[in-house]
């Protein structure tokens, strides 16, 4: 099995360029993550006024990281299986 060849890549963040390494099959979706993020900072400047960068970029993170937990745990799929497990748990306490 070989290793996928990775790749140093220029993102632009809140106006500051970052060099970072991905899987070359990745870039498209990096930098469509990245555009995104940026776009969500801008967002936020546009809401609350009087932060710095730093403010609006952990402002980004967290609903990001808030938008992410929530999208978890109303997953069907997500819950489809801890359904399942949970039955399978429950039939084998059962059979003591």
């Amino acid at each position: 099995m070989s290793e996928e060849e990775h790749i140093s890549i220029n993102v632009w963040l809140s106006g500051r360029s970052y060099r970072i390494r991905i899987k070359q099959t990745e870039e498209e979706a990096v930098r469509k993550a990245v555009k995104l993020a940026d776009s969500k900072v801008q967002e936020m400047r546009n809401h609350y006024a009087g932060k710095d960068d730093q403010d609006f970029i952990a402002m980004c993170l967290l609903s990001y990281a808030a938008d992410h937990a929530i999208d978890s745990e109303h997953n069907p799929l997500l819950q489809d299986n801890l359904s399942g497990m949970a039955k399978k748990i429950d039939d084998v306490l059962s059979k003591d």
